[in-house]
């Protein structure tokens, strides 16, 4: 079994310690999130930080890199107050990946691919058509995360679109009838079956506290 230190990691060449510490995490989230400038240019980029904070409110999560250069997703949900978050499906992995290429902000990605722009109820920001889940986000907060300047950018679900085959009778999202993906590291890409769900878990009766 390979051992890495802190040491060993620190001293790694720095795609191998990027391409390792990266997928040690585990599998991650694979979206797209879309967003529209004022001078009404779209932009999509691949994200694999996007992550649940909350249901009530309804709040989404995702962390950005430092914006020592232009992040044309940051400026544009800065400037609008909106973005969208679509999940990646198996039919769109090799054109989702390359919108992580780093386009001049006057180049919207989807014209340099084949996802198409879906607009819906006139929210400013695009979604990717096609996608199995789209969500319309608005702009809530943001948290820097001073050890190595990212941002954490929280928003509130104002809308969330799903197909009807997908959802459960109990709320629950069947992402495998989607085929969504899931993102190891930086480029690995899967789509996961789902395998079994397990009911709500209390203690096992002989270990639980009683109020004797």
């Amino acid at each position: 079994m390979a051992e890495f230190s802190r040491d060993d990691i620190d001293q790694m060449h720095h795609l191998y310690r990027i391409n390792l510490i990266n997928s040690c995490s585990g599998y991650k989230s694979a979206n797209l999130i879309g967003t529209k400038s004022e001078d009404n240019i779209s932009n999509v980029a691949v994200f694999s930080s996007v992550t649940h904070l909350g249901s009530n409110p309804a709040l989404l999560g995702f962390f950005l890199r430092p914006t020592t250069v232009m992040r044309n997703t940051y400026h544009n949900l800065k400037t609008t107050g909106v973005y969208t978050i679509n999940h990646i499906f198996e039919d769109i992995l090799e054109d989702a990946h390359h919108t992580s290429a780093k386009y001049d902000e006057t180049i919207s990605e989807f014209d340099v691919t084949n996802l198409e722009e879906d607009y819906k109820a006139d929210f400013h920001a695009p979604f990717v058509k096609g996608s199995p889940i789209q969500m319309a986000m608005r702009y809530v907060e943001e948290y820097p995360i001073k050890a190595n300047n990212t941002i954490l950018v929280i928003g509130k679900i104002e809308k969330l679109y799903v197909p009807d085959d997908l959802l459960v009778t109990d709320g629950f999202i069947d992402l495998s009838k989607g085929k969504v993906a899931t993102i190891n590291g930086l480029d690995g890409y899967s789509i996961p079956n789902l395998k079994m769900r397990q009911a709500y878990q209390r203690p096992k009766p002989e270990f639980a506290k009683t109020n004797d």
